[in-house]
């Protein structure tokens, strides 16, 4: 069994499903702990980009490209909103 979304996964879940024009994928089909990039959702480096934009202009903090923390970062849903969350808490 997945493990379920908090409702601020929730809402990330659903910015990337509406930046990247993910059609095909529910928000809660994005499960927590699954890989983000180079798995099941078949995300890129491009998609992190652009989601990294809609990150930056929805929740106000900066995902930095040349940060060596982004492929932990990026690993999954769960992962990417702890850090953001980190971030806005500064």
């Amino acid at each position: 069994m997945s493990a379920e979304q908090t409702p601020s996964e929730r809402k990330l879940a659903e910015l990337i499903i509406e930046s990247l024009n993910l059609e095909d994928l529910e928000p809660h089909e994005i499960e927590p702990e699954k890989q983000l990039f180079g798995g099941d959702y078949g995300l890129d480096s491009i998609d992190a980009l652009e989601l990294a934009l809609a990150i930056s202009k929805t929740y106000g903090v900066q995902l930095k490209a040349d940060d060596e923390k982004n492929r932990h970062v990026f690993a999954n849903l769960r992962a990417l909103n702890d850090h953001i969350e980190s971030l806005r808490a500064d």
